[in-house]
């Protein structure tokens, strides 16, 4: 028995690096840390929410790298000195990692009340309709 993947499919062609972004997105493994929402505000766009409290506008960076939207936080250790009898606030660094489609643009991103937003807005492609010639074969 033969296994028909994406790639492989006779209808569907050209769709090896869709097939290969689900596996990358497969293997990301994020661990839950910070949690986060994403919303679709209207049609044509939508609001990745991630909850980083503790976390100041400096300690975070928002990078699009190969079609995949990273944010990333890191603390500085502001722990010298203090003593805790328990520390429950994670104060950890974090990776977070959304593959976006062909056409999904970063808008902008807005830190609230502990929160960080990132808007993200896909524009509309254009109707393009292609007519090929047929050349009659034979003799070049």
């Amino acid at each position: 028995m033969t296994k028909l993947t994406l790639g492989t499919h006779p209808f569907l062609l050209g769709f090896e690096q869709l097939e290969r972004l689900v596996e990358r997105t497969a293997k990301s493994g994020n661990d839950g840390y910070p949690p986060y929402n994403i919303e679709q505000t209207s049609d044509r766009s939508y609001r990745i929410t991630l909850a980083v409290a503790g976390f100041a506008e400096t300690d975070l960076s928002i990078t699009v790298e190969d079609n995949q939207l990273v944010i990333r936080g890191r603390q500085s250790d502001d722990s010298e000195g203090r003593i805790f009898l328990h520390r429950g606030i994670a104060a950890r660094q974090f990776q977070r990692s959304f593959v976006l489609a062909d056409g999904v643009d970063v808008g902008e991103a807005i830190m609230e009340n502990g929160l960080l937003h990132v808007d993200l807005n896909r524009r509309v492609p254009d109707a393009v309709v292609q007519t090929i010639k047929i050349r009659k074969g034979g003799a070049k």
